[in-house]
């Protein structure tokens, strides 16, 4: 079992492209898909007709699939805009983008695809690893999500209930590996549209070893100019948006004390000490 942890494609086949080929010559034999397949990107079809057929593969649904189905959208909302109407730029944005997303599946005939995706997975590995994955947080697509600014405590609230020692989720585009008392937490990134300064495609590969499970963060190079036509040939309505994750623009959280980086390659052991962070968070995941 050598899983590939894919979040937040967002549209960007030429990202995927080169996730999946670093995957197969790491030796990932499985590929877990955390959501946000199509929205905010100018390939949605060509990155569903890449992941569909995957050996191996498990499928949740992120918030902007919801939104792309049923025609719902991030805040600004409507009654927000009528008290505010500075946000009416802001909205119409948003909304022509989801709306252009959804056109583009609706004539390919792919909405059905989106619509039938699970809200999580769960999975208990031969070790006895239950692991939970879930696009923002346990119990939820949406809201703040899981991210490095976040603090042990209100990982350990969020973790609260889940009834898993392993977390996944995807959401904030913000990788991280954290132990807290009530188990683990991994964000591995994301694929299509990276916040920060490094443009790089990130993703995580999850893989046994003989004390548990590692998992690694990856980050992968892959044709920037190439993604930046395909934007400006799709005519997206969110182009400036899209663009600006690429060239950097997209600011990263700012990390809580209780953050440490997940640098790339860095290999943390779940049901252990993670691997270069000793003595945070000495109790096992229960």
């Amino acid at each position: 079992m050598t899983i590939a942890l894919v979040a937040d494609i967002h549209g960007n086949r030429t990202a995927l492209d080169a996730v999946l080929s670093d995957a197969h010559a790491q030796g990932v034999r499985e590929f877990w898909f955390l959501g946000d397949f199509c929205a905010i990107g100018p390939e949605p079809s060509a990155v569903l007709e890449r992941v569909e057929d995957l050996p191996g593969a498990r499928f949740i649904r992120g918030n902007t699939d919801r939104y792309v189905v049923t025609g719902e959208g991030p805040p600004p909302h409507l009654l927000q805009v009528r008290a505010d109407p500075d946000l009416i730029s802001l909205f119409a944005e948003i909304a022509a983008s989801m709306a252009w997303t959804r056109g583009y599946l609706a004539a390919v005939g792919r909405l059905d695809w989106l619509a039938g995706l699970p809200l999580e997975t769960r999975f208990t590995t031969a070790e006895g690893v239950r692991i939970l994955a879930v696009h923002a947080s346990p119990g939820t697509d949406d809201g703040e999500g899981i991210h490095p600014g976040r603090s042990n405590a209100e990982l350990n609230a969020l973790l609260e209930g889940s009834g898993a020692d392993l977390v996944i989720v995807g959401h904030t585009h913000a990788p991280m590996a954290r132990r807290v008392s009530r188990g683990w937490v991994v964000n591995p990134g994301s694929v299509g549209n990276p916040h920060g300064p490094d443009p790089r495609a990130s993703y995580a590969i999850l893989r046994p070893s003989p004390d548990g499970l590692v998992i690694r963060h990856r980050r992968v190079p892959y044709d920037l100019e190439a993604f930046a036509e395909a934007v400006r040939r799709s005519r997206h309505p969110g182009a400036a948006f899209i663009l600006s994750f690429i060239e950097g623009a997209r600011p990263a959280y700012p990390p809580h004390p209780d953050h440490t980086p997940w640098r790339p390659d860095q290999e943390f052991r779940i049901g252990s000490a993670p691997v270069g962070r000793p003595g945070v968070d000495d109790e096992s995941p229960r």
